[in-house]
């Protein structure tokens, strides 16, 4: 019972945040602070439509293989694949936890940016929960 809520609130943010991607390419992403910057506060990247349209696709996917391995959905693929897609949803957020050690994640070395207060107090503390959750799933 407890794994299935962890993926049903796994689940829902997975899409939430999906939702928000697609928001961002049809409407475009306002602000520095969804964008990792250097210092200067130019952007370290500048994500197109098709590449936030993927990240879209890519994180309902994620919540489509988090349902699965729960039980909450049915579908086509054996179970050992969906345990397998969930062991690589947990080691992407992991991986998005430790970062790149400049811009993003724990070990980031610039500071002091919108996206580096951003990342410090939501979107890496966001990342490891995602990834702590998707470890009970994948276990369970």
């Amino acid at each position: 019972m407890l794994v299935r809520g962890v993926a049903l609130a796994l689940g829902a943010t997975l899409a939430a945040l999906s939702a928000l991607h697609v928001y961002w390419a049809v409407r475009g992403v306002g602000g520095g602070a969804a964008i990792p910057t250097r210092a200067d506060g130019s952007p370290v990247l500048r994500p197109g439509v098709p590449t936030t349209l993927a990240v879209a696709a890519l994180l309902a996917l994620a919540c489509l293989i988090v349902l699965g391995r729960a039980g909450a959905v049915s579908l086509p693929v054996p179970p050992a694949m969906l345990r397998v897609g969930t062991w690589g949803i947990c080691f992407t957020f992991v991986a998005r936890t430790i970062g790149d050690f400049r811009y993003a994640g724990i070990f980031r070395r610039v500071k002091g940016t919108p996206f580096a207060r951003w990342d410090a107090r939501l979107f890496t503390p966001l990342c490891a929960a995602m990834a702590a959750a998707s470890a009970v799933v994948a276990w369970n």
